[in-house]
């Protein structure tokens, strides 16, 4: 393999960069080596696998050091703030600072499941960002059911970049977090029925900020919805945004490519 996980398949480099698969869930425990073999022999030259405690943190990067092509994003999930205590943020800060740990991740708010720690989930959010500043990574970002939160707290950090992983805010929010120079992370649901904010999103979003994801083992796209996801669905979403952008796959493919390795810092 080339040196910053790149690989030559038949007709030359590969192209697609999975900039969001959880590789590390039980979801995987039964062929998670075979498969990430499979993918990246499919044509996925590059996935982050972000962590959302501790203990997934640590594998995403354990994945990442066996795995030249695979690099890791370390953080607490607002989700997961059940497993969140001093001992754990202490491992999470010494994850954070290996070369292959590219970001801090998933980190943000969710207000869908449980709206009664949301002072802590802010709290956990803000810590996480002054991390990520002061070693210089961006951020991923998980916002559901939140955006005028996340939006706010964003905002009152300049100096921070990363993208909006899924993003399911607003036409309005995502100009707003463009003009910041943020990315949007687009995947499965962008190929479902109900589709239109996201895909007025994506009419809007410029060429240069748009990454593409899978969310892997979540949110798989039309047509292999209800199954469990992986990277190879990423041909769904990048057949979508093609169509909806009016480029081709293989534009789409080598534009989100530079911008996942420009946001990363992978050379």
């Amino acid at each position: 393999m080339a040196a910053g996980g790149q690989t030559m398949i038949a007709g030359g480099e590969t192209m697609i960069f999975d900039t969001h698969a959880h590789y590390d869930s039980g979801s995987f425990n039964a062929d998670r080596e075979e498969l990430l073999t499979q993918v990246h022999a499919a044509g996925v030259g590059l996935i982050v696998d972000p962590g959302c405690d501790e203990r997934s943190s640590r594998l995403a990067l354990e994945l990442a050091q066996r795995f030249d092509f695979v690099y890791a994003a370390v953080g607490y999930h607002p989700s997961d703030l059940d497993k969140y205590s001093p001992e754990g943020w202490e491992q999470i800060l010494e994850l954070a600072r290996h070369p292959k740990c590219v970001a801090i991740g998933e980190i943000g708010l969710d207000y869908y499941w449980d709206q009664s720690y949301k002072d802590l989930q802010k709290e956990v959010f803000r810590r996480q960002i002054e991390l990520a500043l002061a070693l210089d990574k961006p951020v991923i970002v998980h916002d559901r059911e939140a955006h005028a939160d996340s939006l706010e707290i964003v905002k009152d950090y300049p100096g921070l970049r990363g993208v909006f992983h899924c993003f399911s805010g607003s036409p309005e929010m995502a100009a707003e977090l463009l003009k910041r120079g943020w990315y949007l992370g687009f995947d499965g649901p962008i190929t479902y029925k109900n589709a239109r904010k996201a895909l007025e999103v994506l009419e809007i979003c410029p060429e240069d900020r748009i990454l593409i994801e899978t969310d892997s083992p979540y949110l798989s796209p039309v047509p292999m919805r209800g199954k469990r996801n992986d990277s190879r669905n990423l041909r769904y979403v990048i057949e979508t945004i093609a169509r909806i952008r009016g480029l081709s796959e293989e534009q789409v493919e080598a534009i989100t490519w530079e911008n996942g390795k420009r946001l990363f810092g992978i050379a």
